[in-house]
């Protein structure tokens, strides 16, 4: 599948299903390598924004916000071709909106506050300060409250 035509039908299908798919590409496309606690903690990330409203108001905005995740990133034309992995980030992105779904209290967040994550055997960004966590390759950073 082409990273072009999953963001098209995200846009085109009913919600909340748009939504999981754009979770799901960003899972892929930033978490595949990583344990199951980072692709969450990624995923738990995206959620936070979206509940801010300062990326924008469905996933799809948030994930697709110039230069903040993978699918802005990527080259349109990029195939996901791992079919296991694509299959573990769609059930990861609906497992992690239900977890989301839940009252505050009573969700098991694993980077508590986190609004930023870096692959950190990739690049040191300039707004990094001391991580909340350090999950796999994956710094994970309070850099905003939200």
């Amino acid at each position: 599948m082409k990273l072009a035509w999953l963001l098209w039908l995200a846009q085109v299908l009913p919600q909340p299903a748009g939504d999981q798919l754009c979770l799901a590409t960003t899972l892929y496309l930033e978490a595949r390598d990583q344990p199951v606690a980072g692709q969450r903690a990624v995923a738990e990330v995206a959620l936070r924004r979206q509940d801010s409203g300062v990326w924008g108001d469905s996933m799809c905005d948030v994930v697709t916000a110039r230069s903040q995740f993978a699918p802005t990133l990527v080259h349109p034309g990029y195939r996901l071709r791992n079919a296991n992995a694509w299959e573990k980030a769609v059930a990861m992105a609906f497992d992690a909106q239900r977890e989301w779904s839940l009252p505050q209290g009573e969700r098991k967040e694993l980077v508590p506050g986190a609004s930023h994550f870096a692959a950190h055997n990739l690049v040191s960004p300039a707004w990094a300060n001391e991580p909340v966590a350090v999950i796999g390759d994956h710094s994970f950073y309070r850099v905003m409250r939200l």
